[in-house]
């Protein structure tokens, strides 16, 4: 048995062993330098789209995505040089001025101080656009100089399983990605438009009731901006009743087939609130199937003779078409 073939690189001047084929995040979370990263997760491509793993390489003119970029021996990396900060700063910035982040992340609040983005100083957001779907790429209204564009806008609620709030949208492509060929192969959904006005959506821009989804909720499992959110934290958000601080995660198996799927229960006052699965698990990888993710209703129909708590009410006031689910 042949030993695995190794590739040194040096990082931040110390020298560091990797297997050849390795990235350079695999390199630099090796040497105990986790790199920022909002577009990249294991079980999915790398698409180099969110560009805050930046590093420098010497000999390279631009600087180069950690996450693809491929670990050659005799590298020379910096990951906290001038131009490394600079470059993750402005990127930082640019999402902070456009993109709701409140539900972020607490890493990326972090990286903010890390590397001094202030995105306030692009001025004060401009209006929401109710019908920004519905605009032509590169047909902008004239700035005006003190605000800053965002990409706010209602949010989706189209389904009971989940909804999309484009606010938050960094356009990171894991969505597609989860959808697409590294997971679910249905590409029920894309990147539409270009610049600015670039946002994700359905084929020739149906509805998403009327779309090729299957509502696997593989694309919700990977949104790391919550753009992206299970029905029933979103209600329970809305009514002020989400506390993470109070839930328990307990590791189980699907019921539904033999497949035998982990599934992670999210409960909150002895109620399931969403469904996820690990990423490392050898049969999801972090997927799940509609059944899986969403089919947990049964488990906790209470019945008339039962108590109920304020997430019995929230939730079954969200699956009754015409009912306020925060009255």
């Amino acid at each position: 048995m042949t030993d695995t073939p190794t590739v040194t690189v040096q990082i931040d001047g110390e020298p560091v062993e990797v297997a050849a084929g390795a990235s350079l995040l695999d390199a630099c979370r090796a040497n105990g330098q986790p790199q920022p990263t909002l577009c990249y997760v294991e079980t999915l491509h790398p698409v180099n789209a969110c560009r805050v793993c930046v590093v420098e390489v010497e000999g390279s003119r631009p600087l180069v995505p950690s996450c693809s970029r491929r670990a050659e021996d005799g590298m020379v990396v910096s990951t906290d040089s001038e131009r490394v900060r600079h470059s993750r700063r402005m990127v930082l910035e640019f999402l902070g001025s456009s993109v709701d982040l409140s539900l972020a992340d607490g890493e990326v609040k972090e990286w903010f101080a890390q590397y001094g983005a202030d995105p306030s100083r692009y001025g004060p957001c401009s209006p929401p656009q109710p019908d920004r779907d519905q605009r032509h790429a590169g047909h902008h209204v004239a700035p005006d100089g003190t605000t800053a564009e965002t990409v706010e806008q209602p949010v989706k609620v189209d389904n009971d399983l989940y909804v999309r709030d484009y606010s938050k949208c960094i356009l990171c492509y894991k969505c597609v990605e989860a959808c697409g060929e590294d997971a679910q192969n249905t590409f029920a959904i894309s990147v539409a438009g270009r610049g600015f006005d670039a946002r994700i959506s359905t084929e020739f821009d149906a509805p998403l009731t009327d779309s090729a989804c299957v509502y696997c909720g593989n694309c919700v499992e990977v949104c790391p901006t919550d753009a992206l959110m299970f029905r029933s934290e979103y209600e329970l958000r809305q009514a002020e009743v989400w506390d993470e601080d109070r839930q328990e995660v307990t590791t189980t198996v699907c019921s539904f087939c033999g497949v035998g799927c982990n599934l992670e229960l999210h409960t909150q006052d002895e109620r399931i609130v969403k469904v996820t699965s690990p990423l490392d698990h050898s049969i999801t990888q972090g997927n799940l199937c509609i059944k899986g993710r969403f089919g947990y209703d049964y488990v906790q129909e209470l019945g008339d003779d039962l108590a109920t708590t304020p997430i019995d009410e929230v939730l079954r006031a969200a699956r009754t078409p015409g009912t306020d689910a925060h009255a």
